[in-house]
Parts: structure tokens; sequence; C-alpha cells
């Protein structure tokens, strides 16, 4: 019954609410208990013409009920009550029953205040990252753990600290102005490509892909650099999740398993969204300012101008990766400098380079890290390690269509291992 109500939408309406009450706390109870009336209500009633303004209502009102009760105890609560009640409301609005007429476009949309928000300072990076993606995005706790690399209950304690410093400070649930917006972009920036990440490949669910994440990915690198035009590492970040978009088609089979990149019909590669990419990544790497996204989107375009797998420039990308690896020395990068490598010098080169990011305690509940290792291991004939490397794989966290893939590359392999013995 909810499905009319998307996650874009949810997103959309709670930063409405926060932008509102200026509360996050607030904002996610009134937002809840909204959805919890609109369960017992459209079921009888019909799903009303414009949902999100259906649950806007109730849930405004569900907010300025609470804070009524916090009278006493908070008398800011009470001005912003009656502040609420004097602000005129559309005549389609007065009651959630007679909302026939009224239309989504009445819903504004205030997540880029809330992005700033978000992003403050004062708050610490990681703490940034998680309560963008919780309210802004609306990921789950677990996609964002995910995301971040971090265990769940880890998360959680964050994202209670961050919202009550943002409470405590009284953070501004809008846009800033001047030199404060540039400070923050980066931020911004790096929280953009981490919910364009969690669309790309899922970490959990029954499917691979979620499209609906990366086009808002997208959207939002595009809204940013409308804000902040100009900027090399905005206009590669946007190149680089456009250049990843153009593959999403062939990415998945027709049975909903992913297929790896020397796989892939390039047929089905987006090859308007491709130009576009590759377009943007020159512009980009041209620029003053040039950094890691700008370099992402350079490897990027090495993969979309191949013709296939095997005619990849495997060299110029692990040159590319060494440059990333120069401003960006996280684990993730590393391990793609390791593939590269392993493309390009041997997999015996790449797998050396897999081996020595095992002490990294990071790389050890990474997913990618534990398959890479899988499928070098399977290239230099080692089956058994090959094996234990697939298994070590599906303890980790996943979305089911990965894990069925994986299932089905051990089982192949670990069949082939038992028919040479045989011989």
């Amino acid at each position: 019954m909810l499905a009319a109500v998307d996650r874009e939408s949810r997103a959309r309406l709670l930063a409405a609410l926060v932008g509102k009450f200026r509360d996050l706390d607030l904002a996610e109870d009134a937002l809840q208990e909204a959805l919890s009336r609109a369960l017992k209500h459209w079921p009888r009633e019909g799903i009303p013409r414009s949902p999100e303004a259906w649950i806007v209502t109730v849930a405004k009102r569900a907010a300025v009920d609470e804070l009524r009760g916090e009278q006493a105890r908070d008398r800011s609560a009470a001005r912003v009550g009656a502040q609420l009640e004097r602000e005129p409301v559309p005549e389609e609005l007065r009651d959630p029953a007679e909302l026939a007429q009224a239309t989504a476009t009445e819903i504004r949309d205030d997540r880029l205040g809330l992005f700033f928000a978000c992003a403050h300072p004062a708050l610490q990076e990681e703490d940034r990252l998680a309560l963008t993606l919780r309210f802004v995005a609306g990921l789950t706790t677990t996609e964002i753990a995910h995301a971040l690399l971090m265990p769940r209950p880890t998360l959680q304690q964050r994202i209670t600290r961050a919202k009550a410093r943002v409470r405590r400070l009284g953070i501004a649930f809008s846009p800033p102005s001047g030199a404060d917006v540039e400070a923050r972009v980066p931020d911004i920036r790096r929280m953009i490509y981490l919910l364009f990440s969690e669309g790309f490949a899922r970490s959990t669910g029954d499917s691979h892909v979620r499209a609906d994440l990366t086009a808002e990915a997208i959207r939002l690198a595009e809204l940013l650099e409308e804000l902040v035009p100009g900027t090399a590492e905005t206009r590669g970040l946007i190149a680089l999740l456009v250049l990843s978009e153009a593959r999403r088609d062939a990415r998945t089979g027709a049975d909903g398993l992913p297929v790896p990149l020397a796989e892939q019909d390039r047929g089905r590669w987006d090859r308007s969204a491709l130009q576009r990419g590759i377009a943007l990544a020159e512009r980009a790497a041209g620029m003053r300012g040039a950094g890691g996204y700008a370099i992402q989107a350079a490897i990027a375009a090495v993969h979309a101008e191949a013709g296939s797998f095997e005619a990849t420039d495997w060299r110029q990308i692990a040159v590319l990766y060494g440059m990333l690896e120069a401003v960006d020395p996280g684990p993730v990068v590393r391990l793609g400098r390791a593939i590269a490598i392993g493309r390009a010098s041997g997999p015996a080169a790449g797998l050396e380079l897999l081996d020595a990011l095992g002490g990294d305690a990071r790389m050890v509940r990474f997913r990618p890290f534990h398959v890479a290792r899988a499928v070098t291991l399977a290239e230099l004939g080692d089956a058994p390690a090959a094996s234990a490397a697939y298994e070590r794989a599906l303890e980790f966290a996943g979305n089911e269509a990965e894990v069925e893939l994986l299932e089905a590359s051990l089982a192949e392999l670990q069949h082939g291992s038992a028919g040479s013995a045989k011989r």
C-alpha cells in the first residue's frame, strides 16, 4: 500500500519536516506516525491522489501535537506550534480526506539544506556521512554500515550522537553561503558517491542494483554542480557516476544475477551516456583542482573506450590507480590498483598485492576483497585456495543475487577440481 510513497518521496518528506521543525527526531517520529495512519486509512479510503501531500499534512499535525505536549518544558515549542497554526494551509490540504485535488508539487524539496546541515564541520566526518545517508538518502542502518565499512551497532551509536550534537549546536537546516559552502562541498561529494555505490551494488536485499539510488545520486551531483559550478571534482564525480550508470543494463542478466565486467555484453552499454561521461571526464581532467574523482572518472573512461575486456588498457588503469592512491590511499583504492596490476602484469603480481592488503581489518570485512582473491587464485590454478576465498567472501554482507552468483562460482570451481582429481 505504501509503495505509492517510495524511498525518494520519504526522503523529500523527511527533509521538508526537518526544514519546518528543525528537529531530526521529531521529524522522523512525525513521518512514522503519518505512515502508520496511512496504513490504517488508505485500505478503506483508497490511496489519495497525492500521497505525499496527505502524509506531510498528517505528519505536520502529529508534530504540532507533540510540541504542544512539551509546552511546559519548552516554551519555544509552543511558539513553533503557534507559528504553524498561523501559516496558511492550501484549501485542498485542510483535511487528509479532502486531498482529491492535491498535487505532489506542493511538497517542497528541502534536501539540499539538509545536505549542508549534515555536512556541518562541527560534526565528525563519519557522523556527517552517516547522517546524510540516513536522512537525505533514506538508507537503512544496515545499508549505511556496509557503505562505511562499519559494524552496525557502531553506526547506530554514531547517528544517535550526531543527532544530539546537531540539536545541541542549533545547526541550521538550510544551505550556507560564501566560503562555508565551498568548505562543505567535499563531504557532500563523498556522501553522493557512497549513495551511488549502495545503488550500484546493494549491500542487502534480493536484487543486485537499485536504479533509484544511482539516479538520485546523479541528480544530487548535478544539483551540487548548479549550486557550486565550475569545480573539477564535482564535474569528475558526475562523469564517474554517468559512466558507471551507462553500464547498468549489462551488469545483470535475465536471471537478475550480476554479470562480471569481463562477461558483459558491451552492446547493452548506453552509448549516449558513455559519450557524455567521457566528455565530462576529459573536461574535469583538464581543470584546475582535479583530484580523486577526476582520476576515477578517467579510469571509468578507459573502460568505456575499450571495445572488449581483453582490449582494455590495464596498464593505463594501473597508472591512474597509482595517481589515485597518492591522493586517496584508502583500502578500496589499493584493492582497485592490485586488481589492475594483476590484469596488466599477470595474476601472480596481483595476488602479491592482494595478500599485502590482508592485514587491514577494514579490508578483511570487505566482500569484494575476498572475491578478487578468489578470482585471482582460480586464474593461477589454485582451486582449493580459490574455494576458500569464495567461502570467506560468503561470510560477509551482500545482496542475495550476489550470494547466488558466488555460490554458483564456488560450486563450479569445486566441481572442476573434483573432476581433475578423478582424472
